[in-house]
C-alpha cells in the first residue's frame, strides 16, 4: 500500500504491508517555498519521492493526502490557469470578510455561514481565494472552468487523464474545507461558490470513503485520498473522544465526532473526516516555525533550543510571546504580528526566550482545545503529534500548559502518509472499517499544571496587532 503526503514543504511517500502495516520503503522530495506554487512542482516532487522510494513495484493501491484549501483553477482543456494559492496565503482576508457580510442578508453572517457549511470563511478557505482571484485577476479568472484542491489534482494526474476535467474527484474531508460543500448534508453549495466567483465552476465529484476514482496509468488502484488532517486522523487511528494536537507548519487541534459542528465565532471549523464521521478542527498559522524563528534569534540549533527551554522555569520568569509571526487564523487576525511582553533585566536570557516561544505556541493551541470543548466535543485522550512535538521538552511543557496528561508516540511517524496508506488498504480490501495496524507505541506525560502561564497569555493576547 502506498500513501502520499503532499504537504506545504515536502512530498512524502510510504509503502506499507497490506496485512501488518509494516514499513517496506519510503521516499521524499522538497516542495518550493512560498504561498503560491505551480502545481507542476508538486507533481515533479511526487515523481522524485516515488523514485527515492525505489518505485511503485508490487504496490496494489495508492492514496494521496495533501494540504487543504489550496485553490487550483483549470481551463476547459485541464491546463492550470495560474499558480495555486496555498492555505497560508492571507491576501484574501478582506474577501472572506466581504463574503460573510454579503451572505448575511441583514442577519448574523457568521452564524449563516456556520449553519450552511459548518465553517465561517477566513483567508485560508478556497471560497475566499476564489473571490480574491475574480476581483484581482479578471482576465485569468475568465479562463477558469474548474476549481479543485491539491489532493484532487494529484489524484487526477495519477489517473493519467490530464485533459478531462469532468473526471476530477475529491473526498468529503477535503471538500469540507472549501467553504462551498456542506458536511451536514453532503452536498455542494453552488450558490456560495457563485456568490464568491461571480459564476459557476465545475467542481470535483465527491467520492464515498471506500469508493475508488479508478486506476493509475500503471494499473494501481486509486483510493479517494483526503485532506492532510483527515489522513492524519486515519494514521493515528483516532476514534471518537480522541483529540490530536499537531505542531507542524501550522498548529492543528482536531477531534473525531459523530455529529457536525457549527461555530458562529469561526474558531472551530466543522470539517468532515475520511470515514463518514466529522472532524471539528481548530487551526493556527503559527506553530513549529515559531521555534525556528527563535532558533535564529538565539543563534542555536534546534536541540540546543530545546535544552535551553526546559532549563528555564515555567512562565519564563514573566516573559510572554504572542506568536503571530505570520498573522493568525485562530483568532482571525491575518495582519497581526508577533509581540514579546514582560521583558526585563532578569529574564533577558536565551533560556527564557526559548521557553516563551514554546509556551506561546502551546497557549494558542490550548485556546483551540477550549473551543472544541465549548462545542460539546468529547475529550477522553489528548495526543501530541507533528514534527514540532518530537522533543521531550515540548511534550513536558505541553502537559504543563494544557494542564492535563498527554500522550505522544515513542517514534514519531509520518501520520498523514500513513493515513493515506491505510485508506488505500481500506479501499483495496473492501472491509467495513480501515485497518488497525497499531503502528505506534505511545508514551504518557503528566506534569504539574502551570495555570498562570495561560492566564497571563490570555490577558496579553488581544494586545497584539489586529
Amino acid at each position: 500500500m502506498a500513501g502520499v503526503d503532499s504537504s506545504t514543504q515536502t512530498c512524502k511517500l510510504v509503502i506499507r504491508d497490506y496485512e501488518t502495516g509494516a514499513l517496506i520503503r519510503q521516499g521524499r522530495a522538497p516542495h518550493p517555498p512560498g504561498t503560491e506554487v505551480d502545481p507542476e512542482s508538486w507533481w515533479q516532487a511526487l515523481q522524485n519521492a516515488i523514485e527515492s522510494a525505489g518505485g511503485l513495484q508490487n504496490v496494489k493501491a495508492i492514496a494521496v493526502a495533501a494540504q487543504q484549501h489550496g485553490m487550483i483553477c483549470l481551463d476547459e482543456s485541464g491546463a492550470v490557469v495560474r499558480p495555486a494559492l496555498l492555505w497560508n496565503d492571507t491576501r484574501s482576508a478582506q474577501d472572506a470578510e466581504d463574503l460573510i457580510d454579503e451572505f448575511a442578508l441583514g442577519q448574523d453572517g457568521c452564524l449563516a455561514w456556520a449553519k450552511a457549511v459548518g465553517t465561517v470563511p477566513v483567508a485560508s478557505l478556497t471560497v475566499a481565494k476564489l473571490r480574491w482571484f475574480a476581483r484581482n485577476e479578471p482576465s485569468n479568472a475568465a479562463k477558469a472552468t474548474a476549481v479543485c484542491l491539491p489532493h484532487d489534482w494529484l489524484t487526477w494526474k495519477l489517473r493519467g487523464n490530464h485533459h478531462d476535467i469532468n473526471s476530477l474527484t475529491t473526498d468529503r474531508s477535503d471538500a469540507s474545507g472549501t467553504g462551498y460543500w456542506a458536511p451536514n448534508s453532503g452536498t455542494y453549495r453552488q450558490d456560495l461558490l457563485e456568490m464568491s466567483f461571480g459564476r459557476s465552476l465545475l467542481v470535483p465529484t465527491v467520492m464515498e470513503p471506500r469508493q475508488s476514482p479508478g486506476y493509475t496509468a500503471e494499473g494501481i488502484l486509486l483510493a479517494p485520498g483526503a485532506g492532510d488532517n483527515a489522513a492524519s486522523a486515519l494514521g493515528i487511528e483516532m476514534t471518537e473522544g480522541d483529540v490530536v494536537i499537531s505542531i507542524g507548519t501550522s498548529g492543528v487541534i482536531m477531534a473525531v465526532s459523530a455529529i457536525p459542528t457549527a461555530d458562529s465565532t469561526g474558531a472551530v471549523a466543522g470539517f468532515a473526516d475520511a470515514t463518514g464521521l466529522f472532524l471539528p478542527l481548530v487551526c493556527t498559522l503559527n506553530a513549529a516555525r515559531v521555534f525556528d524563528a527563535a532558533n535564529k534569534l538565539l543563534g542555536v540549533d534546534r536541540e540546543t533550543f530545546y535544552r535551553l527551554a526546559i532549563s528555564a522555569p515555567p512562565g519564563s520568569e514573566g516573559l510572554t510571546l504572542i506568536p503571530y509571526l505570520e498573522g493568525e487564523r485562530t483568532p482571525n487576525k491575518p495582519f497581526a504580528t508577533g509581540s514579546l511582553f514582560g521583558l526585563n533585566l532578569s529574564n533577558s536570557r536565551p533560556e527564557c526566550l526559548a521557553r516563551a516561544a514554546i509556551e506561546g505556541v502551546l497557549c494558542g493551541l490550548a485556546d483551540g482545545l477550549d473551543a472544541l470543548q465549548s462545542h460539546g466535543v468529547k475529550i477522553n485522550k489528548v495526543i501530541l503529534a507533528g514534527g514540532g512535538s518530537r522533543s521531550e521538552a515540548v511534550r513536558k511543557i505541553a502537559s504543563q500548559v494544557l494542564g492535563m496528561p498527554i500522550q505522544a508516540a515513542r517514534d514519531e511517524g509520518e501520520h498523514v502518509a500513513d493515513g493515506a496508506a491505510s485508506q488505500a488498504a481500506w479501499v483495496l480490501g473492501g472491509k467495513e472499517s480501515p485497518p488497525r495496524w497499531r503502528l505506534h507505541e505511545y508514551l504518557s506525560y503528566e506534569e504539574q499544571p502551570t495555570v498562570w502561564v495561560r492566564e497571563r497569555y490570555g490577558e496579553l493576547r488581544d494586545l497584539s496587532d489586529n
